[in-house]
């Protein structure tokens, strides 16, 4: 019978896209990984294989931290729920460092293979549930006639997108406060 794990899946993964955030993704090491997790080496390699997999298992948990905010976003407003759902979907601590370091993860996404496929599942999963939030404020109202919604959802993605970085230019605030103010201004001018 197999030993109980007694750091879950989602904690090693949690914990490496972690370090990978403060260190950037070349300089994390298995050793380093073990010891932020609080496991063996072996027990990594032994779970996911190699550091490659490790990083990949990490992006593609990153990837669901980002859209499931989104997705499962609640709020009586249907516009208030892409505004709640976008700032949920940032981290609370990041730090503009980490956030150089997010990009550096980002290189990774835009030229290996697989971690692309991982992002971009998770891009297309962002931007129908923003369509599907936008289309409900249109249907409640919430929306001047005559938006185009898909249009739209593009337009809120691409300020999600641009307001991490931003913000880490700026260094204004907290993310999730400039956050809101950019998805805000945005949608501003949309509203009825």
């Amino acid at each position: 019978m197999p030993r109980p794990r007694t750091v879950s899946d989602d904690d090693v993964l949690d914990g490496v896209l972690a370090l990978a955030h403060r260190v950037g993704p070349a300089k994390l090491t298995l050793a380093a990984a073990a010891r932020e997790v609080g496991l063996s080496p072996a027990t990594l390699i032994q779970r996911y294989g190699t550091k490659h997999e490790l990083l990949l298992a990490a992006d593609r948990r990153g990837v669901e931290r980002w859209v499931t905010p989104v997705e499962e976003a609640e709020h009586p407003s249907p516009l208030d729920r892409v505004v709640e759902g976008l700032v949920g979907a940032v981290d609370p601590d990041m730090t503009p460092e980490a956030m150089a370091n997010s990009v550096a993860m980002l290189q990774l996404d835009l030229v290996e293979p697989d971690f692309h496929a991982a992002t971009l599942s998770g891009a297309r999963r962002l931007r129908a549930a923003l369509e599907r939030h936008l289309q409900a404020a249109a249907d409640a109202g919430e929306l001047r006639e005559g938006i185009e919604i898909a249009a739209l959802a593009k337009l809120v993605e691409t300020a999600y997108h641009g307001s991490m970085i931003g913000w880490a230019l700026h260094r204004e605030g907290s993310l999730p406060a400039w956050m809101r103010q950019q998805i805000e201004a945005v949608l501003a001018p949309l509203r009825t």
